[in-house]
């Protein structure tokens, strides 16, 4: 079941507060600004830091 889109829309990266995007296929919050995906589980947005997964250059 994909994020509720509410949810979407008021979520902000907890490092720089810019916006998120999510990909489905990953179940992740990405933030391009700082290069981090958070991940979801059970489509819970886990917004930590120490969760969160760097991206790699070419994501």
């Amino acid at each position: 079941m994909p994020l509720n889109k509410r949810l979407l829309e008021i979520l902000v990266c907890p490092r720089c507060k810019g916006t998120l995007e999510y990909n489905r296929e990953a179940e992740e919050l990405i933030c391009r600004a700082d290069g981090l995906a958070f991940p979801t589980r059970d489509d819970i947005p886990v917004m930590l830091e120490t969760e969160a997964r760097v991206l790699s250059a070419d994501e």
